[in-house]
Parts: structure tokens; sequence; C-alpha cells
């Protein structure tokens, strides 16, 4: 079954821990993105002691280098899951991905701007899961569900797939039907909405 996961970014702190506990257990995972991580820093969220309920916690940490520094840290807050950037060095790859199963959690390998050499490098991690990321600034147009069935086509060997990127109700529904993807990351849609419970709860049907 496909997951939903809110991205949450670009707001106050307090206001992104409430609004987390309000999709605790409406959504599969709540993402507290890049920007809160810049604005506050990890030692913020970990004196939050925050914790979900039924939903896992992602924090779009988008390590880059320092792998090991940043996922053992990463890992010290409620995280479930933590993300390193496909384009960083394979060492770093390697490392964050050894501490994510040492630690019996999960890591998210974003592959936003990487070409498939550098993706048939890095699809030797099982257990991780592969984020097709539309990135927010670019200028070209993103259909996910062509996006996705190319990329399975290319990569049958990753079993656990993610897509982000200015994805509607229309999409999820396409995508969910797909049966490709494990995983639709929705952002604005739902937390920037002027209902965002209302909002979760519209995509998760659409996915059922």
């Amino acid at each position: 079954m496909t997951k939903l996961q809110v991205a949450i970014d670009r707001v106050p702190l307090d206001k992104a821990l409430n609004l987390a506990q309000e999709l605790d257990g409406i959504v599969d995972i709540i993402e507290l993105g890049t920007s809160i991580v810049k604005d506050y820093g990890l030692e913020a969220l970990k004196k939050a002691d925050f914790k979900l309920e039924k939903s896992q916690l992602l924090i779009d940490l988008k390590t880059i280098d320092e792998g090991e520094y940043e996922f053992v840290k990463g890992y010290e807050t409620s995280a479930n899951i933590l993300t390193v950037m496909g384009a960083s060095s394979l060492g770093t790859l390697k490392k964050t991905y050894e501490i994510a199963q040492d630690t019996g959690k999960d890591i998210f390998i974003d592959l936003m701007e990487i070409d498939d050499q550098k993706v048939n490098e890095i699809s030797n991690m099982p257990n991780a899961i592969y984020g097709l990321h539309h990135s927010k600034d670019a200028t070209t147009t993103f259909n996910a569900v062509d996006t996705i069935q190319a990329f399975h086509e290319s990569h049958p060997e990753i079993k656990k797939i993610a897509v982000a990127g200015g994805v509607d109700l229309d999409q999820a529904k396409k995508i969910s039907n797909q049966g490709i993807a494990d995983v639709i990351i929705v952002g604005g849609k739902i937390a920037g909405s002027s209902d965002p419970i209302s909002s979760a709860k519209e995509f998760m049907e659409a996915i059922q």
C-alpha cells in the first residue's frame, strides 16, 4: 500500500510541531523539512523531546558530507528516518546507510539532480528509500507518473521508491494506481492549506 508523507516547511518550530501532532495517525510519515532543521537545529529538535504516537517522523537533513556525525546526531532526536543526498560521496552514503542499519532506523536517499550512472553506483542498499525529487527551484515541468515508470524500468533492483514535487490529488491517485512508488510526498497542498487535516484526509482517500 502506498504511504503518504506530509512535508512541513518554512514555519515556526512550535507551529510545525503542533501541526505534526495534529497529523499524527492521519498520515503515514510526517516530515520536518530542511528549513526547520536550518532555522532551529538538531539540538532544538532533540530538546523538544518530540514524539509521534502512530506516524513515522522524517527529518530532512539533506546530508551531503560529515555523514557519520550528522546521522548520529540526527538519530538522537525522535526521527525514524533521515535524509542524505545521492550526490554525496560513496563513502558518505555507505556510512549513513550503515548507521541507519545499526540503529534499526531508516534512510532516505534524495536523488535530486543525479544521473543514472550515479544511481547505478548506489543502488545496492536494499533497505534504503530512494527519493525521486523534483527541485522546488526547477523551471521545468515534472510528470511524476512517467518519471516513476521510467526510473523503475531503468532500476528494477530498487524496491523502495518515494516521489516528491508538486503532487496534487489527481497525480497522487494515479501514482497509487500505478503500484510502483512506496511513498508519495506532499508539502504545501496539505501543510500550507487552510485546513491541513481535511486536506490530508483527502489525499489518504485518494491513494487507498
